[in-house]
């Protein structure tokens, strides 16, 4: 039998926990990660630092993962959960968990302070945007996002 490990993570209260991800999951993760740019070379004063899967506390107290969480802010070097809010997030759909990753997520990143939620879906091969002070957006497969914070982020 294989033995199953899950990640936990607490939201509003509300516990929540998934099995740990696939292989196509984390090989998108790593993708993604090697390919955010600059817009410009003036990204109005935020440098770029990218996390995958790190443990953070949120303004309600939340205690997240998310799949990809970029900062304007160098990440201290600490074990315990970080408590700041990303600049933007990108959460990949996994499968048995489309609800939460697709409606769930974008509005409560948002709504704790968050610019951009990029919510990547690997089968369907589109990616929804959600910022705020614009409509989402659905780009088609190798388009490129735009965040706030001064990234690029091709999908």
């Amino acid at each position: 039998m294989r033995e199953q490990r899950v990640k936990l993570e607490m939201t509003g209260g509300v516990p929540t926990w998934r099995l740990l991800p696939s292989v196509r999951h984390q090989q998108a993760i790593d993708r993604i990660r090697a390919t955010i740019t600059p817009m410009s070379d003036a990204s109005g004063g935020c440098s770029c630092y990218h996390l995958a899967d790190v443990s953070l506390v949120f303004p309600d107290g939340s205690h997240r993962r998310p799949d990809i969480a970029i900062f304007c802010v160098e990440p201290p070097d600490i074990d315990e959960s970080w408590e700041c809010v990303p600049e933007a997030v990108i959460e990949m759909v996994s499968p048995g968990y489309t609800e939460k990753d697709r409606s769930m997520n974008p509005p409560w990143h948002l709504a704790q302070g968050g610019k951009d939620v990029l919510v990547v879906e690997l089968r369907d091969r589109r990616v929804q945007h959600f910022s705020h002070g614009r409509p989402p957006a659905t780009h088609p497969w190798h388009d490129t996002a735009e965040l706030h914070c001064g990234r690029r982020v091709p999908i």
